[in-house]
C-alpha cells in the first residue's frame, strides 16, 4: 500500500473513532413528554390524547427516597411510590403501551416536596450505600410497572455537587448496564444550586443521559419569544451535545406560555434543527381544560417541516 493510500485509510479510521467517542445526539424533534400523577386527581394515561406520529413518553411523578409516613424522613436511596398508584397502576401501564406502540413510560425521582409540603432533599449516608439501595428499590418498582426509564428531578440538596453526580451517575449507569432501563433524563432549571449539581452530573455522566427536560417554565412569566430562544441557546451550551426539550406548564404560571408565543419559539427552534422535543408539566393540571395544548404540541412535533 502506497503512502498516500495509507494516509487516507488512517484519516478515515481516525474520523470514525472520533465520531464513535464523541457524544452527539441528533435532536428527536418529534419527542413529546408529559409528567403525570403528582396531584392525585384521578388522572389516567388514557385521558391524555396521543398523536401516533410522535414519540410519546409519560413520566410518573414521583418516586421518592423518603418514608411514606405523615412525617416523611430520608431513607438513603430506598425509593417508594408517591404518585397516584390507584389510577396509574402496572395494569394501566401495560394497557396504554399495548394500545399505542409509540408510548414509553418513565419514572421521575425526587421532585420539589413530599407529603405535607416538606422539602424533598437529596440526602445520602454514603455514595455506595445510596447507590446500592437505589438500584435495588428502583429495579423492583421499574420491573413491577414495566417502565422504560428514569428522570432525575431533585431540586433541593443536602449533599455537594460531586456527591450528587456520583450517586446519580452510577445509578443510571448501573440500571442501563443491567438492562433495567433504556433511557434517562434530567430536569434542571435556572438556579445556582440546582445548576451546580446538574452540571457536575452532566460533566461526568452526560454520556448516559438521553434527554434534558429543562424547566423553562421556572423563568419569569413575562418571558418573550426572543428571551425564550436566548434561554434555550444558553442551556444548549450548558448541556452541550444533549437533546434539550422546550417546556411549558399548565399550572398557569411561569415561563413562556402557549398563549404568549411558546409554539412560535418552538417552530423557530425546530426549523433550525435545535429542538429536542417538548415536555409539559403536567397532565394532572391539563385534565380540566381538555388537553388542547398537548394536542397542539404534538401536532407541531409531528409536522415534518
Amino acid at each position: 500500500m502506497g503512502f498516500s493510500k495509507l494516509f487516507i485509510v488512517l484519516f478515515i479510521l481516525q474520523a470514525f473513532l472520533t465520531m464513535a467517542t464523541t457524544r452527539s445526539f441528533a435532536p428527536k424533534s418529534n419527542l413529546f413528554r408529559e409528567y403525570i400523577g403528582a396531584e392525585g386527581n384521578n388522572i389516567r394515561f388514557s385521558d391524555v390524547p396521543i398523536n401516533h406520529n410522535v414519540e410519546f413518553h409519560y413520566i410518573l411523578a414521583f418516586a421518592v427516597d423518603y418514608t411514606n409516613s405523615s412525617y416523611p424522613l430520608p431513607t438513603n436511596g430506598i425509593f417508594k411510590k408517591f404518585w397516584d398508584t390507584d389510577n396509574l397502576s402496572p395494569f394501566q401501564v401495560s394497557s396504554i403501551k399495548n394500545q399505542h406502540g409509540n408510548v414509553k413510560v418513565a419514572l421521575s425521582l425526587g421532585g420539589d416536596t413530599v407529603r405535607g409540603g416538606q422539602t424533598c432533599n437529596f440526602s445520602v449516608s454514603s455514595v455506595d450505600s445510596w447507590v446500592s439501595n437505589a438500584v435495588s428499590s428502583l429495579t423492583e418498582i421499574i420491573q413491577e410497572y414495566n417502565l422504560d426509564g428514569i428522570d432525575i428531578d431533585y431540586e433541593h440538596f443536602h449533599e455537594d455537587a460531586n456527591t450528587f453526580a456520583e450517586c446519580i451517575g452510577k445509578l443510571v449507569t448501573t440500571l442501563k448496564n443491567n438492562g433495567v432501563i433504556s433511557l434517562a433524563s434530567i430536569a434542571p432549571f435556572e438556579d445556582d444550586e440546582v445548576q451546580r449539581h446538574y452540571l457536575a452530573l452532566w460533566k461526568s455522566y452526560g454520556h448516559v443521559i438521553d434527554y434534558v427536560n429543562f424547566q423553562f417554565y421556572a423563568y419569569d412569566k413575562r418571558t418573550s419569544v426572543s428571551q425564550f430562544i436566548k434561554y434555550f441557546q444558553k442551556q444548549s451550551k450548558n448541556y452541550g451535545g444533549g437533546s434539550i426539550l422546550a417546556s411549558f406548564t399548565t399550572e398557569g404560571h411561569g415561563g413562556l406560555s402557549p398563549k404568549n408565543g411558546f409554539f412560535t419559539a418552538c417552530r423557530r427552534l425546530k426549523s433550525q434543527g435545535k429542538l429536542g422535543g417538548i415536555f409539559v408539566w403536567s397532565a394532572d393540571d391539563s385534565k380540566d381544560s381538555g388537553f388542547g395544548y398537548e394536542k397542539e404540541s404534538q401536532a407541531l412535533l409531528a409536522k415534518r417541516h
